[in-house]
């Protein structure tokens, strides 16, 4: 039987400004963590000076997202393009530049879902207080966020804070964390998630004071863990990786305060932040009215004896952050009953099913993907083809999942897959491409940056007209 998804449901795709701009210090815009560590890599891939050259030929690229039938474009806007510094003077061709992106995906009669903060802090506020580590850090979003709405809210009318915060808060390099000491690193990490709790509370304030019929809500990278084994100590692993990864981070937006898991670790390793007592209020005053997800896989986990050799505490150097959680250690393995991605992501359609009612279950907030899609190379063949028939079932059992979440009773806004064109890959460039459109360019030849739908781009663009009906 077809799926029945909702009458009014977003059929959307995704992308990032760092990831898809270009033009990095064009009109006044300031430099970002994101441009920073992208020219570091600049001798072997490339970086965010170009990516995707949308900053030039967006006019071109929204017309090809009407042909494609999107009723939803979730994107970000570079902080450092609306204030360069981080927190002084507003610029006025950052405002331009983004009234004019919404101006015209309204006129192709596409709603318009901007990400406030997708990687990129300007690095300016790493150099004035290391960021995140200050509470100023998180003023400085507050009033960032204040003119977003103030400037764009009349048109936009959903809204997304910080991308997988709970995702950029364990990689050293999106934080830009350079401390070497082991316990003053992880004391820094907790400040610095605190204060995006922070900011993330005074901005659904801000949203709902300012944005007539506003809608706001963070975008978390979801985790599914399956034990290795029956056994109960595998079962429980499973569990605490998706605590300690996705879901301490929902119950802190949602309710306002940490678990008492979390809590207790952070007071076992002696990293709890500093909180105001008025804190409090803002943070469980904050009420978010949609959560939405990004999911590329799941992951498998099996205990560690609590020994010598994996003693409970801090990450200890050498640790890959994927493989380790931060209590108590265990191991991620690979799940040999699933096939993996050229890039090492296991392929599991029925994870999202099982991910989508349990965040449902969970909270019972409207669910929304905002980031899922099939990370490789791609062939452009002789006659100017890209034939990516493995990008079209990857998606199409992603959605067929989606559809039988909604048969379970789970309430799905929408669905935007990663990503409506060729974008900058932070560690592959593009050599891992997961557009819908193909963009006529390597790391290192610029070629002619032109536009190319692949086939997954026809076969997506039926599917939405469709409502998901055919797939």
């Amino acid at each position: 039987m077809p799926y029945k998804f909702p009458e009014k449901f977003l059929w959307g795709a995704a992308s990032s400004a760092f990831q898809i701009e270009g033009a990095w210090d064009e009109d006044g815009k300031g430099i970002t963590v994101a441009d920073y560590n992208s020219f570091k890599r600049s001798d072997k891939q490339a970086d965010t000076k170009v990516a995707s050259d949308f900053y030039h030929r967006w006019e071109e690229d929204i017309e090809l997202m009407r042909e494609l039938g999107l009723k939803a474009y979730r994107f970000s806007v570079s902080w450092a393009r609306i204030i360069p510094d981080g927190d002084g003077a507003v610029n006025p061709k950052g405002i331009e530049f983004y009234s004019k992106i919404i101006d015209k995906l309204l006129s192709c009669g596409i709603t318009p879902f901007v990400t406030l903060y997708h990687f990129d802090l300007p690095y300016a506020l790493v150099k004035k207080y290391n960021g995140w580590e200050s509470r100023e850090c998180a003023y400085a979003f507050e009033r960032y966020a204040r003119v977003c709405f103030e400037n764009f809210g009349g048109r936009v009318k959903y809204w997304l804070i910080h991308n997988e915060q709970n995702l950029m808060m364990r990689v050293d390099e999106r934080m830009n964390i350079t401390e070497t000491d082991t316990f003053r690193k992880e004391k820094i990490r907790a400040q610095m998630d605190y204060h995006m709790f922070l900011a993330h509370a005074l901005t659904v304030k801000a949203c709902h004071e300012i944005v007539d019929g506003g809608n706001i809500a963070c975008a978390v990278s979801s985790t599914v863990t399956y034990p290795m084994t029956n056994k109960p100590e595998d079962v429980w692993a499973a569990r605490l990786n998706n605590l300690f990864k996705t879901d301490y981070c929902l119950d802190m937006h949602v309710y306002g305060e940490y678990p008492g898991y979390y809590m207790r670790y952070l007071q076992e390793q002696n990293t709890v932040p500093d909180m105001r007592p008025e804190d409090k209020a803002i943070l469980q005053a904050a009420k978010m009215d949609f959560i939405a997800l990004n999911y590329y896989r799941t992951l498998t986990a099996r205990a560690f004896p609590e020994d010598s050799e994996h003693p409970k505490g801090l990450r200890q150097e050498g640790m890959n952050e994927v493989d380790y959680d931060m209590y108590g250690y265990w191991k991620i393995e690979k799940n040999t009953n699933l096939t993996a991605s050229e890039y090492g992501a296991q392929i599991d359609p029925t994870g999202l099913r099982i991910v989508l009612n349990d965040y449902w279950q969970r909270y019972r907030l409207p669910l929304i993907i905002t980031e899922n899609g099939l990370g490789t190379a791609d062939t452009l063949t002789e006659d100017g083809k890209i034939h990516d028939d493995y990008r079209i079932d990857y998606i199409r059992q992603h959605i067929k999942a989606i559809g039988a979440a909604i048969d379970d009773g789970v309430k799905m806004m929408g669905y935007c897959p990663w990503s409506v064109v060729d974008l900058l890959s932070s560690h592959q460039g593009f050599r891992k491409r997961y557009g819908l459109v193909y963009i006529n360019r390597s790391d290192m030849d610029l070629k002619d940056l032109a536009r190319i739908p692949k086939d997954s781009f026809y076969w997506y663009k039926h599917v939405i007209s469709t409502n998901g009906e055919e797939l």
